[in-house]
């Protein structure tokens, strides 16, 4: 088990699951850092470390690559890519990246959501997901899905992102992650 108070969550702090992880994270004693910019909505105050356009722009992504390689079709618009980007600062900073949302059928996760665990895979970076439709944990293995059976946080310095629509076993699949995974 890790002790929480040396731990640090890199997250976004937007509404849903980076809330909830963020708001169980203060209540562990866990550092918070979440990623922002100017003009971006969060609902998590605690940790904000706004980027500048220089910073995002270190991370920039071709947005027909990201489109390619979750088959489907993302808007163009400048403020979803200043997302992209201060995602992959939070996949940058993580050691072992944790995602809520939905895992498709091509193996990508749906939404937005998605170009994080995709960012992970590209680094080579643990990658656990809780698929809230099977109300299953995964982890991506070389190039496939293993379920995995009471998942733990196993590093100091972990990326908790995923979707906004958070599910009562999603919240309860993270509660049990940090129970299992924090000495009290």
């Amino acid at each position: 088990m890790l002790d929480p108070k040396q731990c640090i969550l890199y997250s976004g702090g937007a509404a849903g699951t980076e809330q909830f992880f963020g708001s169980l994270s203060e209540t562990w004693g866990i550092e918070e850092v979440n990623y922002s910019f100017d003009g971006h909505q969060i609902e998590r105050k605690r940790g904000v470390r706004v980027l500048t356009s220089e910073e995002l722009a270190g991370k920039d992504v071709s947005l027909t690559y990201v489109s390619k390689l979750l088959h489907r079709e993302y808007t163009k618009a400048p403020l979803f890519r200043k997302v992209l980007q201060s995602i992959c600062w939070q996949v940058s900073s993580g050691e072992q990246i944790i995602v809520v949302g939905a895992i498709q059928k091509d193996h990508t996760v749906k939404g937005g959501t998605g170009w994080g665990a995709e960012f992970a895979k590209i680094c080579n970076k643990p990658l656990l997901v809780f698929d809230q439709p099977t109300d299953k944990w995964f982890n991506w293995h070389e190039d496939h899905w293993e379920e995995v059976q009471e998942p733990c946080i196993t590093v100091r310095h972990f990326t908790a992102t995923g979707t906004r629509f958070l599910e009562h076993n999603g919240r309860k699949a993270i509660q049990d992650l940090f129970s299992r995974s924090f000495a009290n």
